[in-house]
């Protein structure tokens, strides 16, 4: 007779549909119960949605590739807490679409570095790192000083959303270009930075 684990792996198809099945488990022995805890949906006490030029900030984030080199998640290990500060919860994130907690610390991790720093340490950090942290691997991101928003696109951004359940109020919406327009990428993506985390402390 043969050995079933060489049936298995001369059998592609049948390999194929096993791990299938095994992934599907495990993923809804993780997600399921998750859904039945309702502190993993309710949104932190006092946590508000992104203005209009912080929404545009993380934007330029996702756009740069930060999220690649910087974790947006403190896990509740000793060492991490004692460097970040407190665990992320999920109620920080609940209106983020998407998610950016990454996995990649390249950099540190940026979860709660709003307030941390001034604006000018963080301009003057985005235009060269080497500047403010001389071991830094950082590039430098100098043409965000330049770009100017126009602010076009920002309100109907903020009416998707709405759809997703975030709390953007019609004046929000209304307003939107007006906040958003002739501000640089960089006070953008710095007023992004300084409101990571402020919610929990």
């Amino acid at each position: 007779m043969a050995n079933p684990h060489e049936l298995i792996e001369k059998n592609v198809g049948l390999l194929t549909v096993l791990i299938l099945i095994a992934i599907s488990f495990g993923a809804m022995v993780q997600i399921t119960p998750l859904m039945f805890q309702q502190d993993t949906m309710e949104p932190v006490k006092g946590l508000k949605p992104y203005t209009a030029l912080q929404l545009e900030g993380r934007d330029i984030y996702i756009r740069e590739g930060c999220s690649g080199c910087h974790s947006q998640m403190i896990r509740p290990f000793r060492a991490e807490t004692e460097r970040y500060g407190h665990y992320s919860v999920a109620g920080e994130s609940v209106w983020e679409h998407p998610f950016l907690w990454g996995s990649k610390r390249t950099g540190p991790d940026l979860a709660r570095v709003g307030g941390r720093y001034s604006d000018e340490w963080h301009r003057v950090h985005l235009i060269n790192p080497r500047d403010v942290v001389p071991e830094s691997n950082m590039p430098g991101y100098p043409w965000l000083a330049e770009n100017v928003l126009t602010g076009e696109l920002t309100a109907k951004k903020m009416k998707t959303f709405q759809t997703f359940g975030v709390p953007y109020t019609d004046e929000d919406v209304a307003g939107a270009k007006a906040a958003v327009e002739g501000k640089t990428e960089m006070e953008a993506l710095i007023a992004y930075l300084q409101s990571l985390g402020t919610y929990l402390q």
